[in-house]
């Protein structure tokens, strides 16, 4: 079956394997000579995930991390696994249930929520941002974090400021709304 332009190398690799292939290949990135190379990363996971393998995968995006620069093929951030959103979440209701499971230090739930996969299993960890869809606890957990007292003014001050911004905030505008804030 021919399934390389339509985005089907993962689930074909893994349909061979359930029919029976021993051996599969995959490439970093699914880099290769031309489209429909298993990103060798989504299928390690997904071995995992389906009890096939049960490899250490903690060195897994410093492996594609070091093919990306040397292929000079950029990881875009909303690629599975390794890419830079892979684990963040800047929505409120998301956000919350990470923070009240770790909260109670429910550590394996924590990383569990909202991800299919687990980010303890790269050596990843889930990130709470702040942006327009963000609520209290992505404020709150953001501060306390960096250390900075969570009042409830500078709470609301750094809410309503991401409410009127169209992306996430990044560290220096969240310092920024806090040092105009102290003044």
């Amino acid at each position: 079956m021919v399934v390389r332009q339509r985005g089907l190398d993962l689930a074909n690799t893994l349909a061979a394997i359930e029919a029976g292939a021993s051996r599969v290949h995959g490439t970093a990135l699914g880099i290769g000579e031309r489209v429909g190379n298993t990103p060798i990363e989504q299928l390690l996971v997904n071995l995992k995930l389906l009890g096939i393998r049960n490899d250490d995968l903690t060195r897994l995006p410093e492996y594609v991390e070091l093919v990306s620069r040397v292929t000079q093929v950029p990881i875009p951030v909303n690629t599975p696994i390794v890419g830079n959103d892979a684990f963040r979440t800047a929505t409120g209701v998301h956000a919350a249930a990470v923070i009240k499971a770790q909260k109670r230090g429910h550590t394996w739930l924590a990383d569990r929520i909202y991800s299919g996969v687990p980010a303890a299993w790269i050596g990843r960890t889930q990130e709470i941002e702040i942006g327009p869809m963000s609520g209290n606890s992505n404020v709150q957990y953001y501060l306390a974090s960096h250390g900075m007292p969570a009042t409830p003014e500078l709470t609301k001050r750094i809410i309503d400021q991401a409410k009127k911004s169209r992306r996430l905030l990044t560290d220096a505008d969240v310092l920024e709304i806090v040092r105009d804030f102290s003044r």
